[in-house]
């Protein structure tokens, strides 16, 4: 085992409701990153009165998905699923989750999207489960609706047999599995902030707003 290839101790995974998760969508919210652009944790941000990964954890359960894990990294404070290989990117969190939890799909979404609706993640489930592929955007590969079928775990073992130095692309998954790349019904919603100029203008979008979410 090579010295970048880290298991470390999960923290309580941060499950919305208990109970079996076999033949159901998982939600995963990708709140692991190092947020160094940005210059603090993106997941404590604050979007009105809510942080960012229970804004982000709310609207995976706003269409109907009851578990949702956050995937974290080992030195974040906040409750959820650590990455079992570090520094592998957005699809290591995404492994560890899925081989911790072994859902049907799951719908993953990153906890840097403050303009994110329900509306827009509906669209990719419903496509998603209708068509039985992983389904993105054109202009994004996350948010991302997951297949865990025998295509998706293949990539993944054999991305992860000898992991060393820097993980897979998401785009490096899609090559790999039957998708769809579907066109946003509102852009706005992807608006990712990476920087604290970024956030200053995703806040202009809600900070006077009383709605929980950026309504399409």
């Amino acid at each position: 085992m090579t010295d970048n290839f880290q298991t470390s101790r999960s923290k309580t995974p941060s499950v919305a409701s208990t109970g079996s998760i076999a033949n159901n969508c998982l939600g995963i919210v990708l709140a692991g990153g190092e947020s160094s652009r940005m210059g603090r944790d993106k997941a404590t941000l604050m979007r009105n009165n809510e942080n960012m990964h229970s804004f982000s954890r709310s609207l995976l359960q706003s269409i109907g998905i009851n578990k949702v894990v956050i995937s974290t990294n080992e030195r974040q404070s906040i409750s959820g699923t650590t990455d079992k290989i570090a520094n592998a990117g957005p699809l290591g969190g995404i492994y560890s989750v899925l081989q911790q939890y072994c859902p049907k799909s799951a719908l993953i979404l990153p906890v840097d999207l403050p303009l994110m609706t329900k509306e827009t993640l509906e669209q990719l489930k419903t496509i998603g489960e209708l068509s039985g592929k992983a389904c993105c955007f054109k202009e994004a590969f996350l948010p991302l609706f997951l297949p865990n079928n025998a295509q998706a775990e293949l990539f993944f073992a054999q991305a992860f047999r000898n992991f060393s130095g820097k993980g897979p692309s998401i785009r490096a998954l899609l090559n790999k599995v039957p998708h769809e790349m579907l066109t946003p019904k509102n852009r706005k919603t992807l608006f990712n902030s990476n920087t604290p100029q970024d956030w200053e203008q995703a806040k202009t979008y809600f900070s006077n707003s009383r709605n929980s979410h950026v309504s399409d």
